[in-house]
């Protein structure tokens, strides 16, 4: 039986999915060596807990990023994360968000009148998405009947399937120029941080729209903001903000051709049912020594 430590606090789907696997979870001791850290708003309780328990060898973080545990992961054990487990709902939330801007949504819903007949659309457009992993795969998948022409900027010199152009990050301004909607689906890194800004809005097109479903730091807010009201872009859809949550009165609520999500692309019951699918796959490949699902490269800092 494998025993496995919980913190910090025990969800009882979470316990369920261990056992599934075969596992059981008691209480942390000096002879456990898993731990699934639940926490992601408290990495500085995970580093005491790792000094005070050294003979831990793998631990299971509860998101797809770890930019808030950027420091921990560095140590010499293994560290999984659910990248990869929202892929799909994630994704189906950036396609909902795509389609409402490019259809002017946010404008025809608070109007009172008949209006402008306009709306875009993403047949046969060009779409630029920041990033590779599982949430860009199902996008592109969701993309397809679109037609839509897909470039992806990633950090490897590796083609993207099923992308008619794979691209790496340092090319990021000269793709901006040809993109009619860019969504952003990259992890939060130092490379990351800060990575939309007024300069990066001046490379769009004034017809562009932006999705974001990553890290509400990739984009600056302020500069966001500038870029729709001065109409530098057509309009944004983010899911995450910075800060977060977004305070009431903050100039983001009321620029032109916002929709704003409270980060729900994932929801609680969404998160559970997925999080314990990849509790389970990975209980077996710590029983199995392999077969690891979403494992955190320290070099790449996700």
């Amino acid at each position: 039986m494998i025993s496995v430590a919980m913190e910090p606090k025990q969800f009882p789907e979470y316990v369920q999915a261990v056992a599934d696997s075969g596992g059981q979870v008691v209480p942390l001791s000096q002879e456990v060596e898993a731990l699934i850290w639940l926490d992601y708003s408290n990495p500085t309780g995970l580093g005491h807990i790792l000094d005070q328990n050294p003979q831990i060898k793998w631990v299971q973080l509860p998101f797809a990023g770890v930019d808030a545990f950027s420091e921990i992961i560095k140590r010499p054990i293994r560290f999984t994360s659910a990248k990869g487990a929202y892929r799909e709902p994630v994704a189906e939330h950036a396609l909902a968000l795509s389609l409402a801007m490019m259809r002017v949504i946010p404008e025809r819903v608070k109007t009172k009148s008949w209006g402008r007949q306009f709306a875009d659309s993403l047949y046969d457009s060009n779409v630029l998405i920041i990033g590779a992993g599982g949430i860009t795969e199902e996008l592109i998948k969701l993309l397809s009947p679109f037609r839509a022409k897909i470039t992806v900027l990633r950090n490897k010199k590796q083609a993207m399937p099923n992308a008619i152009k794979t691209m790496q990050l340092e090319d990021l301004d000269s793709a901006l120029g040809e993109a009619d909607l860019v969504i952003i689906a990259c992890a939060l890194t130092e490379q990351t941080h800060g990575l939309f800004n007024s300069a990066r809005f001046s490379k769009m097109k004034k017809s562009a729209y932006l999705v974001n479903i990553a890290r509400g730091p990739v984009i600056k807010t302020e500069d966001l903001v500038q870029a729709l009201n001065n109409e530098e872009i057509a309009g944004a859809a983010v899911d995450v903000t910075e800060p977060e949550p977004l305070p009431e009165g903050h100039p983001l609520w009321s620029a032109k051709n916002i929709i704003i999500t409270p980060h729900t692309a994932d929801t609680r019951a969404q998160v559970v049912r997925l999080f314990s699918e990849r509790i389970r796959e990975n209980i077996k490949a710590y029983a199995q020594g392999s077969g690891w699902v979403g494992e955190v490269d320290p070099s790449l800092g996700y």
